[in-house]
């Protein structure tokens, strides 16, 4: 499932550069995340690179956006074809 990233944020600016699929961007308020460029970094890394670096602990997924791996990893070669 895409991620999101809650009010708690704090605008460190750790997430943004850390996104391989650039679906990190800076909303009115925080940062957001793009669902549908999301792949919780299936296809880059073995776990969300944001999450990793977020120093509040304030990405979360997203419960509108539930995708299996499988679904994960289909919207990656998606991604990476329209990049190619």
């Amino acid at each position: 499932m895409a991620l999101m990233i809650t009010d708690e944020c704090i605008n460190c600016d750790v997430c943004e550069p850390e996104c391989p699929n650039g679906a990190i961007y800076m909303g009115e308020e925080i940062y957001e995340i793009n669902p549908n460029l999301c792949t919780e970094c299936v296809g880059h890394y073995d776990e969300p690179q944001c999450v990793e670096v977020c120093p509040v602990d304030c990405i979360i997924p997203n419960p509108d956006y539930q995708e299996t791996k499988e679904e994960l990893m289909a919207k990656y070669e998606r991604i990476m074809a329209e990049k190619g």
